[in-house]
């Protein structure tokens, strides 16, 4: 008898114990050893850490709009900012249990992202984001990354890229088609391009249409909704075994529907071998993918997580990145007149009124300069999460091993050290000798699409995507703001406006 209630009781101490070392002994701990080294912060609180305080101030930056500036730090990231300012350009915070170390020194920042030594690892991902991403690139490491990457690399450069323009062209023709009848009137252009990125990925990396990949979307959407809602939201793992959210349940269930959606998309491209209508899987990613999945070759072989993994990736990468960049140009554009006469002087200049081609797009130094300069201030990403994979010196401070790092792309590009007093000004001539020269200092001053080994591999088409979108706009078209448009920036997965971007076009012909 008494050994039955011994074994519980033991158990139970056991349990308590190594709950007590989680999230009291070690955070405290941790919190010591970088106090000690002058990385100060707001002090760390049981269980939740400090994620009660970020979303009250997260909350309160989105119920009320700003003024039309493109000062956007503290309302896209209130509580970082607020810290920063209070604690030093890197300060520590604590999401739920996970020590956060933010890095906005230049010097550290491109130390971490170039990660020579392999000592910072891609952050492990919450419950929610494996759902989102699965076996992405984004999120693998070694070997596995190193082969995916490859696969990645060959489709969005050189002559695959070349083979992609007719498909962008083809999206953007269907989209300007629906604007005909829209002259003079409102349109809000976020949504409006996140279906010509939807469309345009699909076509491109998928050889599908924009109907076959809506469904995906539209899951990967909720998913991303679902992920956001949940960034603050402390997670106890043993709880979480024991009673499943309804956000748990949901994005279960939309995980498993997407991989079945992926898979049919498979199929159909696997049978049309079988059949014979076609003599392999095709040369887009999709076709590279399942050439991977059917390797006989062990070392080469994807698995079907592999797989869904990557697809999810690729759609909401190639689509999220597009659509945030092309919205906040637009806005810059529909502000500052000036520039977007100068950037449709250039395109009619290159292209007359024809479509766009790799040659010239190649020659758009305007329209290049207004995109970096676009990335500088909206950034559709607004930060980049590391970990420290074991014990390491960065600068002069010695980090423990199981530190999250959080880069912040948007204190360095908005920063007036950097950039000068001007910082928060819109001034694509900064990039007039190219981004090398847009700063004085040499280091991670400008990053919008990562730094180092592990930046982002769609960026060329990304870049190539928008100045093709952006011609054939301003080739028709003059934008104007419209009055009913409420800045408020804010971060789901990337950079995106509450309320959505308004304008109001002018056809610059008579066919509209």
């Amino acid at each position: 008898m008494e050994f039955e209630i011994l074994v519980p009781c033991s158990l139970f101490l056991m349990a308590l114990i190594k709950f007590l070392y989680d999230y009291l002994w070690t955070p405290l701990r941790i919190q010591q050893i970088l106090n000690s080294q002058g990385i100060k912060g707001p002090p760390y609180r049981f269980i939740h850490g400090n994620n009660k305080e970020a979303m009250k101030m997260k909350t309160e930056a989105l119920s009320k709009p700003m003024g039309l500036t493109h000062d956007i730090f503290h309302q896209v990231q209130p509580h970082i900012y607020s810290w920063i300012n209070r604690y030093g350009k890197n300060c520590l915070y604590w999401n739920g249990v996970r020590a956060q170390l933010v890095i906005s020194e230049p010097e550290l920042v491109k130390e971490v992202l170039k990660n020579s030594e392999k000592a910072y690892p891609k952050r492990k991902p919450t419950v929610y984001v494996s759902k989102l991403v699965g076996n992405g690139l984004t999120l693998i490491e070694g070997e596995k990354w190193t082969r995916q990457r490859k696969l990645a690399n060959y489709v969005f450069h050189g002559e695959s890229l070349k083979n992609m323009t007719p498909a962008v062209i083809a999206s953007v023709e269907t989209m300007l088609e629906k604007w005909k009848g829209q002259v003079g009137k409102e349109i809000e252009v976020f949504g409006e391009f996140r279906l010509l990125t939807s469309e345009v990925i699909s076509r491109t990396a998928f050889g599908s249409s924009y109907l076959e990949g809506e469904k995906i979307f539209s899951m990967l959407n909720k998913l991303s909704i679902i992920v956001g809602r949940n960034i603050f939201k402390t997670s106890i793992p043993f709880i979480n075994k024991l009673w499943k959210s309804a956000d748990s349940f949901e994005s279960d269930k939309l995980a498993k529907e997407i991989q079945d959606c992926v898979m049919e998309i498979v199929k159909k491209r696997e049978d049309k071998v079988v059949r014979g209508e076609a003599d392999s899987f095709g040369d887009d990613f999709l076709g590279l993918l399942v050439k991977a999945y059917r390797d006989l070759d062990e070392k080469n072989k994807l698995s079907m997580e592999d797989l869904v993994g990557e697809c999810k990736t690729f759609y909401l990468a190639g689509q999220e990145t597009v659509n945030s960049l092309l919205s906040w140009t637009v806005l810059l554009l529909a502000i500052h007149g000036d520039w977007q006469e100068i950037a449709r002087t250039e395109v009619i200049q290159i292209f007359g009124n024809q479509n766009p081609h790799l040659e010239g797009i190649a020659k758009l130094r305007t329209i290049t300069m207004i995109i970096n300069e676009t990335l500088r201030l909206y950034g559709p990403v607004t930060s980049l999460a590391r970990e420290v994979g074991r014990e390491v010196q960065l600068g002069k401070v010695v980090l423990p091993a199981n530190t999250d790092l959080l880069v912040l792309n948007t204190a360095l590009h908005h920063d007036p050290h950097l950039w000068g007093d001007d910082v928060h000004l819109f001034k694509p001539e900064r990039f007039a000798e190219g981004i090398a020269r847009a700063t004085k200092h040499n280091a991670a001053a400008f990053f919008p699409f990562g730094l180092g080994p592990r930046s982002c591999v769609g960026m060329t088409f990304a870049a190539t995507e928008t100045k093709i979108a952006l011609s054939m706009i301003l080739q028709h078209y003059t934008i104007t703001l419209s009055p009913s448009y409420v800045h408020s920036p804010m971060q789901i997965i990337t950079l995106q406006p509450q309320h959505g971007i308004q304008i109001i076009l002018e056809s610059l012909h008579n066919d509209a």
